[in-house]
């Protein structure tokens, strides 16, 4: 299950540098998963301050 980004992203791009496969990117006022690639670890929902990844139904 690839994980999104909501609207509560701050765009302090701490998920971006912790992301294993480089699938998250700076997007226009947010940061975005590309969620083909996300294979769904978590990393970037654990250093995330304001918990704004979050897994796709």
């Amino acid at each position: 299950m690839a994980y999104y980004i909501t609207d509560d992203c701050i765009s302090c791009g701490a998920c971006e540098s912790e992301c294993p496969v480089q699938c998250i990117s700076p997007g226009e006022g947010k940061y975005v998963i590309n969620e083909e690639e996300c294979i769904s670890c978590g990393a970037c929902a654990n250093v995330c301050p304001v918990d704004a990844p979050k897994p796709r139904d």
